[in-house]
């Protein structure tokens, strides 16, 4: 594979983001002045605490004994042979609470817990962050606050009875579209009027910096796990590493450690909701203009007066108008391929992996899984690939009752 700027991508790692917390010129802090020194805080505490190696010893073993990792990469033979390469499924669904939000919240959890805070609040729209970060409120002894929409706490009520379960406040937000974007926006302005004794614990690589850096590097133990496992099965790196995209925390998690592997093309895949023709649907990196929302710059769907516009995916988590902007650098930089599936195409994914090797996958992990079928053509029958399978289905199951006919035999 050629690429055109492969002089900086050699120069990616350990650069990116810059000082300012840009990437190229994505990301940045676009951030009230009131929320400066609450995010100064965080940056310094982040690098205090990410170079002491008790705190890094104390997070792994975290992750180790309490999630349980590391987490299987996973030989899907009957799926191979269907795709026609060998696939493989780093298995994230099997984390404790289900997803691999659980890495970046036990981390920020616990961050916030050496800076002296004694409150988490969070935003959530499939509910999977949210679940996650009333696991560490619970685990750290934290009062919980998660901000969700009204239209994600309807097709959400299983997560959304969990995190109840374990002492969060689920608090309804009714404005906007009634989703995620209108969840990060009550989420950030409780923290305004609460810093003193909250932590906001974003759950994607959004926001002004230092968010984008932070839950990258609690979730980069996915693609360093995934490296270590493939090189131990095959014996070489992958040819494709594929994961869904909303904020694109479990892809960024699988994809970094890639970056500088110049054989490895990866693939992020967006949710095309009812087809790319219609404005329901979350393609920010396919479609997406340049523009500044909750603290960062990086590609929106918006109109031509800059609005942001309401999104759609049958899966509440991709449910986003942009994107992380180390995602956006990835595009411009031609490192990242930008894909995309439909809600119909998803639903057959979801299917597919079911029936033919027992695991029940998150919607969002179905976008990647219904990108395979998009694309299996060019794939040679020696090609490895991998893909990142970020949560349960368990949760999704009431919509997908709605929507796909699993007759009984």
């Amino acid at each position: 594979m050629l690429y055109a700027k492969w002089n900086i991508i050699m120069d990616y790692i350990n650069k990116y983001p810059d000082n300012l917390g840009k990437f190229g010129e994505f990301g940045g802090l676009f951030a009230p002045e009131i929320l400066m020194p609450a995010l100064n805080e965080l940056t310094e505490a982040y690098h205090k605490y990410m170079s002491d190696d008790d705190f890094l010893e104390e997070f792994y073993q975290i992750l180790k004994y309490y999630s349980g990792r590391p987490t299987p990469l996973y030989y899907a033979a009957s799926l191979s042979e269907d795709i026609g390469c060998k696939v493989y499924l780093k298995r994230e669904d099997l984390n404790h609470g289900g997803a691999h939000k659980i890495n970046n919240v036990m981390g920020q959890a616990l961050l916030a817990k050496k800076m002296g805070k004694t409150k988490l609040v969070a935003e959530t729209g499939a509910g999977q962050h949210g679940f996650a970060t009333a696991i560490a409120g619970a685990y750290f002894r934290m009062e919980t606050k998660i901000f969700m929409g009204e239209i994600d706490i309807v097709r959400q009520a299983y997560n959304v009875y969990r995190m109840q379960l374990l002492g969060a406040e689920v608090i309804p937000v009714k404005s906007g579209s009634k989703t995620l974007k209108d969840a990060v926006n009550e989420g950030l302005r409780y923290w305004i009027a609460n810093v003193h004794d909250t932590h906001y614990l974003m759950g994607s690589v959004v926001g002004p910096h230092p968010y984008p850096l932070i839950v990258r590097e609690f979730q980069r133990v996915i693609g360093k796990e995934a490296k270590k496992q493939i090189l131990e099965l095959e014996e070489k790196l992958p040819n494709y590493i594929i994961a869904c995209i909303g904020g694109g925390s479990n892809a960024i998690g699988i994809m970094y450690d890639f970056i500088n592997d110049k054989d490895v093309q990866l693939i992020g895949v967006e949710a095309a909701g009812e087809g790319k023709d219609t404005v329901k649907h979350s393609i920010a990196l396919g479609l997406g203009r340049k523009g500044v929302l909750h603290g960062s710059l990086m590609y929106l769907l918006q109109n031509e007066y800059g609005n942001i516009l309401e999104t759609h995916s049958i899966s509440a988590g991709l449910d986003y108008p942009g994107v992380g902007p180390e995602h956006c650098f990835l595009k411009e930089l031609g490192r990242l391929r930008v894909g995309a599936a439909t809600d119909d195409e998803t639903l057959a994914a979801f299917k597919k992996l079911s029936l033919l090797e027992g695991i029940i996958p998150a919607l969002e992990s179905s976008h990647a899984l219904a990108y395979l079928e998009r694309i299996k053509e060019e794939f040679k029958k020696d090609d490895v690939l991998i893909v990142n399978l970020s949560g349960s289905g368990s949760k999704d199951l009431d919509i997908i009752k709605k929507h796909v006919d699993f007759k009984i035999k």
